[in-house]
């Protein structure tokens, strides 16, 4: 399933883009409502681009249908993540720990002025579980999550763009 997302920040489009491309900004992810504190596992900055690895694991409520069929203790991945900061554009790859035979997400996302000093990321993915008569809907489910999960971002890469 390809999709979009966007988020509004109020910061200008180079701090925010660098925000991401810093692991420090991951100790504040911490707060958000659907992963746990997420773990950078490398970081490596060559001049030109930035590329991180962070662990998260997924700490939201799933529905007994859900946990029938996967351990939420089981829902854990890595987002390989190359920032051109540049070009304020991001290439990204989740990577399951587990369940990797019926999960894959790849995508990209760009910080773009938005006219007013503040920034628009926008980002654009494929999303693909395979789970038959229910791969669809947890496809659905997923991107319900991320995007709630990107919202949530915006105030904290706010604050760390501030501080």
């Amino acid at each position: 399933m390809r999709f979009t997302l966007e988020q509004s920040f109020d910061a200008a489009p180079d701090a925010v883009a660098a925000a991401y491309a810093d692991p420090a900004l991951y100790e504040a992810f911490g707060e958000l409502p659907r992963a746990g504190q997420p773990v950078v596992l490398s970081f490596d900055d060559d001049g030109t681009t930035t590329t991180l690895e962070v662990r998260w694991a997924f700490t939201a409520h799933l529905s007994p249908a859900a946990r029938a069929v996967i351990d939420p203790h089981r829902l854990t991945w890595v987002e390989r993540s190359r920032h051109d900061l540049a070009a304020r554009t991001v290439t990204f790859r989740l990577i399951p720990d587990h369940y990797g035979d019926r999960f894959s997400c790849e995508g990209s996302y760009r910080f773009v002025d938005d006219g007013s000093g503040g920034t628009v990321r926008h980002t654009e993915g494929e999303l693909r579980v395979k789970a038959p008569l229910v791969g669809r809907a947890a496809e659905h489910a997923i991107l319900d999550g991320l995007a709630d999960q990107f919202q949530a971002e915006v105030r904290l890469v706010e604050q760390f763009v501030k501080s």
